[in-house]
């Protein structure tokens, strides 16, 4: 898979610099960038005392002076933006990037995330720091299946189609490792390997029992395509267990499916402090000896945590071997060597890259293009664009000016954040007279009873009221501190306190706007009932005010589209803790859903017709195209998002009633039109049969194409009418 890294070349490597060719020795093997990866990597292990091989296994590895080997802290973080290391572009948060179901887009915040990267990475070497948050090898994506909107980590991901998840995954991991020949820019991961959704509170000890058609066809796709497709560089194990065996030492899926069957050659990391779970939270042994020795045994090469210094012990106790130890620095340590850490300074090309591209102008752009793109217009009956010159507004609602709303989790820090009360005020004319009352709080009623909110809306032209959740509420299991439920939601709907104050805004409010920020599905249908219009904004990043501004006032038109379904209420949804995807998502649920996947809504109209599929009778194992025109019948310049979905009619098993197999996005001005094509490839043919094995089956299939799921519900919210046909497999 990586045969640009095995390329053997002269021991004696000729660098150049400032035009200048020269001749450079090596004290030893492994320095020399002239030897392949292999040859270096087994001189350095052979040069290695057992407590220096041991230490190069944990995340933290210590440096071994005597061999001019640096320290490494493998553990870093760039969900969506370089994160928990200072200053750097902080981006919308995943399932707001999801949202732009736009991987040409995901691919160029990839390559600004990674050249930020680099150039943190250099200065921090520059100046003598190697520490936490400041190495090269990023712990990002997770592309878990977002199955249970209660998930509070939900946000992190690409939402719940496996599809959509495989598509946006790819592109992102290209963008951060780069397409040079020899080195990695960065190296991405692939986690929570594998069926990890929650519940938070019990991610240590609990057990995710998946039968072997949903692990194939829902929960292993997006992991499939990351390390088949995008050669990702990492993968890290969840902390819980997967049909009875812990994920951070599961022999089938570590070692049968991802080694084997896939071919990962990169490296595998515990979750942090997961294999302290296996004796205290799994009990599957009794001791840190034991436990280390097991992950080890099954591949899992590099400890988050305090377990791995454990192994001396295991090796006295006979529970492993040095050549283990071996084994597995030989599966982590190219990785070090791919992003040229033991080249000399210079050698490797992204060396040169400099501060300058941290939190550029440039960057700053792709942030505010992506959170424009990224936030889903579910409503509007004509009140917006607003016009820039109108009389008054009255913005009010508790995210209208809470930063955290903006951040996500896994963030970096910016100096410039611009919330949505910025982002309105920095969009109006000078006469337009802009009021701001916060009005309510996040999550629980006023202490002060005395209402001054109220009033302001019915004054005003338009009010624009900002409600929602924050970081707050929903994320990891320690770090929303406003959560009872250690990040997860026990209610998916909008909090209580806040559906009360909209009462009141709308009893006055002349014209009301509806702004929600989230990371995950609110249920929230009597928000629907009264706002005008509503936009969902997710987690928007540092230039999320001004998105919100653009799409306002039109100077964008709304184009993002919903990675996942929004449930009329939690009483919709399976017991949390039931990983059967019955019932879940768009692709199984039978009730009908508030909003569903993909749908999204634009100040312009579009049509699709003409629709030709071809061949109708395919042979088994023959592509299929599919045709449509695509015009723009309203007003203003947009963009569409065209989705395919594809049904199996005459299956031997259950199906999906329909599911995602491409998209597209498609800008046309006013009368426009274009003609979009789509191949349907055998593969996506293919049924999951009840032992998880991929099947084409002869019969029937329907194709479906338009601006949203192909359900009656869409329809019912104003998408453009899809169209459908289809052809039957011989």
């Amino acid at each position: 898979m990586r045969d640009q890294f095995k390329k053997v070349l002269s021991p004696v490597l000729l660098l150049f610099f400032g035009g200048a060719l020269f001749a450079q020795d090596f004290k030893y093997p492994f320095q020399n960038p002239g030897l392949s990866i292999e040859e270096r990597v087994d001189d350095l292990i052979s040069r290695l005392t057992l407590e220096e091989k041991v230490g190069q296994l944990m995340y933290g590895a210590p440096a071994v002076e005597r061999l001019g080997v640096p320290a490494y802290n493998w553990w870093n973080e760039c969900l969506h933006g370089v994160a928990r290391n200072g200053r750097a572009t902080i981006f919308p948060q995943a399932i707001g990037m999801a949202a732009t179901f736009d991987t040409e887009l995901m691919h160029r915040i990839g390559e600004a995330i990674s050249d930020e990267a680099r150039a943190k990475y250099n200065v921090s070497v520059a100046n003598g720091f190697r520490g936490q948050y400041q190495g090269l090898t990023f712990w990002t994506p997770n592309v878990n299946l977002f199955r249970d909107p209660r998930w509070g980590r939900g946000q992190e991901t690409y939402g719940e189609d496996p599809f959509l998840t495989s598509r946006i995954g790819v592109a992102f991991v290209k963008g951060l490792q780069g397409d040079h020949p020899k080195y990695l820019k960065s190296a991405a991961m692939a986690k929570h390997y594998a069926v990890h959704s929650g519940p938070e509170g019990l991610r240590h000890e609990f057990n995710a029992e998946v039968s072997m058609k949903d692990l194939w066809e829902t929960y292993l796709p997006a992991f499939e395509a990351l390390v088949t497709e995008a050669d990702v560089e990492g993968v890290m194990g969840a902390y819980n267990r997967t049909n009875g065996d812990p994920c951070c030492a599961h022999p089938y899926l570590m070692e049968e499916v991802l080694r084997k069957k896939w071919g990962f050659d990169g490296y595998f990391t515990s979750d942090c402090w997961a294999l302290v779970d296996f004796y205290q939270g799994h009990n599957i042994v009794e001791t840190p000896p034991q436990a280390a020795a097991l992950a080890l045994n099954t591949g899992c090469n590099l400890n988050c945590g305090s377990t791995y210094p454990e192994l001396l012990k295991s090796i006295e106790q006979g529970l492993t071997t040095e050549a283990t130890v071996d084994e597995n620095l030989r599966e982590l340590l190219p990785t070090r060597f791919r992003l040229g850490l033991f080249d000399p300074p210079g050698a490797v090309p992204f060396d040169a890259i400099g501060p300058e591209v941290i939190a550029c102008e440039e960057h700053l752009g792709l942030s505010r293009e992506a959170a424009a793109k990224s936030i889903v217009l579910l409503k509007n009956d004509g009140v917006l664009p607003l016009k820039k010159d109108i009389g008054s507004i009255f913005v009010t609602g508790p995210t209208a000016a809470h930063a955290q709303a903006l951040l996500a989790n896994y963030y970096g820090l910016s100096d410039d954040l611009r919330t949505i009360l910025e982002g309105i005020v920095g969009k109006t004319s000078p006469q337009t007279s802009v009021h701001y009352s916060q009005g309510a709080l996040l999550d629980e009623p006023n202490r002060n009873p005395i209402d001054w909110f109220s009033g302001e809306a019915g004054s005003a032209d338009v009010t624009i009221a900002c409600l929602g959740i924050s970081q707050l509420i929903e994320g990891e299991e320690g770090e929303s501190i406003a959560s009872r439920h250690k990040g997860d939601r026990e209610d998916i709907a909008l909090p209580p306190n806040q559906v009360e104050f909209l009462k009141k805004i709308r009893a006055n409010a002349k014209k009301l706007v509806v702004v929600l920020t989230g990371g995950s599905a609110i249920a929230c249908p009597e928000v629907y009932e009264m706002a005008d219009a509503l936009l969902f904004a997710w987690y928007p990043g540092e230039q999320g005010g001004n998105a919100v501004g653009d799409i306002v006032f039109g100077d964008a038109v709304p184009s993002g589209r919903l990675p996942v379904t929004f449930p009329m209420s939690v009483e919709d949804l399976p017991p949390y803790e039931d990983y059967a995807m019955a019932n879940r998502t768009y692709r199984y649920m039978e009730k009908e859903p508030l909003f569903p996947f993909g749908f999204g809504l634009s100040y312009t109209q579009f049509e699709y017709s003409g629709l030709e599929i071809g061949p109708a009778q395919p042979a088994a194992g023959q592509p299929v195209t599919v045709e449509v025109t695509v015009t723009n019948t309203g007003k203003y310049r947009g963009e569409e998002v065209i989705q395919l979905y594809l049904t199996d009619v005459a299956a031997s098993v259950a199906v999906p009633k329909y599911a995602l197999k491409g998209f597209q996005r498609v800008a046309l001005w006013p009368g426009a039109s274009k003609r979009v094509s789509f191949t349907i490839a055998p593969d996506m043919m293919k049924i999951v049969n009840e032992k998880g094995e991929r099947v084409l089956e002869k019969g029937d299939f329907k194709v479906f194409l338009g601006g949203s799921a192909p359900s009656q519900r869409s329809l019912a919210l104003g998408a453009a009418k899809y169209v459908e046909g289809k052809f039957g497999v011989k």
